[in-house]
């Protein structure tokens, strides 16, 4: 139900089948990597890794070539990922991957030695694609990685392999995460080197108390088996947490010395303190409410609180503005500050944070940093996303580390969504431009004077036919939300026309961006706008949108209510419109968008009159503990408990009039089956019937085994074309 991605240049694609289908399989990391230099990067590209000067589109170097990637006697390579040791006289590359959750986070490494010309795989007695996020030693000497819970190092001269920890296994987590981490902090790799080599600093997870979910496989075998997963659902104790640090010489962890209990708080971040002697870490508590930075003085195992920030909601991830991704620390003043983004006077500001704990602001104004993209020190500049007046576009700005007044990068004519990625040295930006009715587009500009410089120029397509439509509409409770409309082709204003409305509305995603595509309903087998139907999407209060902390906080122990409230006051106005055929109104969502559709058909049934809902939550309490406790409160009490059950679809599932088709997959990890249960006895319990579909050992994507996705787009159709005929009247 999570996942925010700023600077990927299919956003508004990805976000449709990553974020909600979430059938992601992936690398741990995409396969572009910035040279040194800030000019040059490198890419796997044709079964080679090579360098690319973005300047120069023509320049290409092949630095690994297929027969250095070919071991004796087997087929290449296939390169998922790779990278270069700092001498750049090794390359690492990650192969033969398999999917772990969301992503292909194990697989097998192989080291290629430019020098002695050797191809050589690591941790060759383990088994196959066991090995996760291997990482060569700052000194190039060295690999160290993860395999079955247990952290290995290994010489690249000799191949002797070290086993640093022993206690691995399928509970007591060593160098990597539990479900829960990954899925909610995006934490996966587990493990930092020390910038000397000689250590390694590791997260290790104990669920030994965590209960399983076991699920039930009744399709892959003659008699049905069990799969558990290790699940802490909202109200149960999380996972214990803590850092160790193991010497490499002697494989003694020692244990550092965070205060708290390891069960009630979290530490999603954590990385060498820019040197080899001491750790930084960000602690959560259990309701992710006060967040304190701790620097831990290794050798001596003495830490020191250096910043605290509290909050009467919740306080956001570095994942939230770092595309989603948890890992390193962003260091000015050689090591002895850092950037760091808080929402604390309301809006997502910058701020440097000294090792002493002194804090000073940024970035200043009724405006949000919607991304943190490059610190470019030697220039004396940061580069971040923002759009200070229109919440559904972003835009490149730079400001000074020392403050100031941030300047506009991307060009005035160029409206829409900007993303980039900045080279190292600030001078090069690698530019994805789309707004609603224009594909993605990608150029090299320079920067900061945004000059182009290869690739696409850029240009608005101002031909577009049938151009979505932006519009604003205030509810009676005064709530004003952005929106977007395609209208029927060939489109009569004096006919009446049916609404589908496409919903999220929580905390992990808005809908209503300029981007190309985001009006596209994937599920529908055909053209929804030939076929006759108005297509609106709404972003309620507490989506993620650059609106300011009292925006997004306001769903804050709300979740089905507040979210719920918008979306069928901003339908009521919409219903107003002359065009709008009110007995012919739609809804539909997946994950937390089936969970808003259940809501609005439940709550308001006078509203919607056909629902779609496809891996609903229906009950927010049997939902994991770190997403929920995040936007909910710990549930410990009865009255804590209360605002999961007033926002849950099954409390009010006895009012359903309308029709619904509810769809499930029996094999969802994330949104357990048992919420389809839940709701379909409350709804067998009312007598109101409905149309359920359940998808065998399918996963919270249902995208699993022949056939599967045309089945679900078909069902998804025909039922909607049914119960909401298109069509003007």
């Amino acid at each position: 139900m999570n996942k925010k991605l700023y600077h990927s240049g299919l956003a508004t694609l990805l976000f449709l089948t990553l974020i909600f289908l979430q059938q992601t399989v992936k690398a741990q990391r995409p396969k572009m990597h910035w040279a040194a230099d800030g000019y040059q990067y490198y890419k796997a590209l044709s079964g080679e890794i090579i360098e690319l000067d973005p300047r120069d589109s023509a320049r290409k170097t092949v630095l690994v070539t297929k027969e250095m990637l070919t071991p004796a006697g087997k087929p290449a390579l296939k390169v998922a990922n790779f990278s270069f040791s700092s001498n750049g006289q090794k390359v690492l590359i990650f192969t033969n991957t398999k999917r772990v959750w969301r992503y292909n986070t194990r697989g097998d490494y192989w080291v290629y030695d430019f020098a002695a010309k050797t191809l050589k795989q690591l941790g060759k007695d383990k088994p196959a694609s066991s090995l996760m996020f291997a990482k060569l030693s700052p000194d190039g000497s060295m690999a160290a990685y993860v395999s079955e819970h247990n952290l290995f190092t290994e010489d690249l001269t000799t191949g002797t392999i070290k086993q640093l920890t022993f206690d691995g296994t399928k509970k007591l987590i060593n160098g990597t995460f539990d479900w829960v981490y990954e899925e909610e902090f995006d934490c996966r790799d587990g493990f930092r080197w020390s910038p000397d080599s000689k250590s390694i600093a590791y997260w290790q997870i104990d669920g030994s108390k965590i209960k399983n979910y076991d699920m039930l496989n009744t399709t892959d075998s003659i008699y049905p088996y069990i799969v558990p997963v290790e699940y802490p659902v909202a109200g149960e104790d999380p996972s214990s947490c803590k850092i160790g640090v193991v010497d490499i010489a002697t494989a003694k962890t020692t244990w550092l010395n965070v205060p708290g209990d390891n069960v009630q708080h979290y530490i999603p971040r954590m990385e060498w303190a820019d040197n080899s002697n001491e750790i930084i870490l960000e602690q959560l508590n259990r309701a992710q409410n006060d967040s304190k930075i701790y620097v831990v003085d290794v050798p001596a195992n003495k830490p020191r609180v250096i910043h605290e920030e509290q909050n009467n909601t919740w306080i956001d991830g570095k994942s939230r503005w770092n595309d989603g991704d948890p890992v390193g620390w962003e260091w000015v003043n050689k090591g002895k500050g850092f950037i760091w983004v808080s929402e604390k006077d309301g809006w997502e500001h910058l701020s440097k944070i000294g090792i002493d704990g002194k804090e000073t602001l940024i970035t200043k104004g009724n405006y949000d940093v919607i991304a943190l993209s490059r610190i470019d020190e030697e220039g004396g500049y940061i580069y971040f996303l923002a759009s200070p007046d229109n919440a559904t576009q972003q835009y490149l700005y730079r400001i000074k580390i020392s403050g100031g007044k941030a300047e506009r990068l991307t060009p005035a004519d160029e409206t829409g969504t900007n993303m980039y990625e900045i080279s190292p040295n600030g001078k090069i930006g690698l530019h994805t431009f789309t707004n609603i009715y224009t594909n993605y587009q990608n150029e090299v500009v320079s920067l900061p004077e945004h000059k182009h410089l290869s690739g696409v120029v850029v240009k608005i397509n101002k031909d577009a036919k049938s151009k979505p439509e932006f519009f604003k509409v205030k509810t009676v409770d005064g709530v004003e939300m952005d929106g977007w409309m395609v209208k029927p082709t060939n489109f009569d204003p004096a006919k009446k026309y049916p609404v589908v409305f496409y919903v999220y509305s929580e905390p992990a995603e808005a809908t209503v961006k300029d981007e190309y595509g985001i009006n596209t309903n994937f599920l529908y087998a055909g053209n929804m706008a030939n076929d006759g139907y108005i297509c609106i999407s709404l972003d309620n209060r507490g989506t993620p949108a650059p609106k300011g902390a009292a925006w997004r906080k306001a769903i804050y122990k709300n979740i089905g209510l507040v979210n719920i409230q918008d979306q069928a006051m901003g339908a009521k106005e919409i219903l107003k419109w002359p065009f709008v055929d009110s007995s012919r109104v739609a809804v539909w969502g997946w994950s937390g968008g089936g969970s808003c559709t259940l809501n609005l058909m439940f709550q308001h049934p006078e509203i919607y009159k056909t629902g779609i809902a496809v891996a609903a939550v229906g009950w927010e309490l049997s939902y994991d503990n770190i997403y929920q406790e995040r936007y909910m409160g710990v549930p410990i009490d009865d009255a804590s408990r209360e605002v999961f059950i007033k926002g849950s679809p099954v409390t009010y599932a006895k009012n359903l009039r309308g029709n619904l088709l509810y769809v499930h997959g029996t094999g969802d990890d994330n949104v357990h089956y048992r919420n389809a249960e839940l709701l379909i006895n409350e709804l067998v319990k009312y007598n109101r019937q409905f149309q359920l579909m359940s998808y065998p050992n399918r996963s919270h994507g249902i995208f699993e085994g022949a056939g599967t996705s045309l089945h679900l787009q078909t069902l998804y159709t025909q039922y909607l074309k049914e119960h909401c005929p298109p069509g003007g009247r």
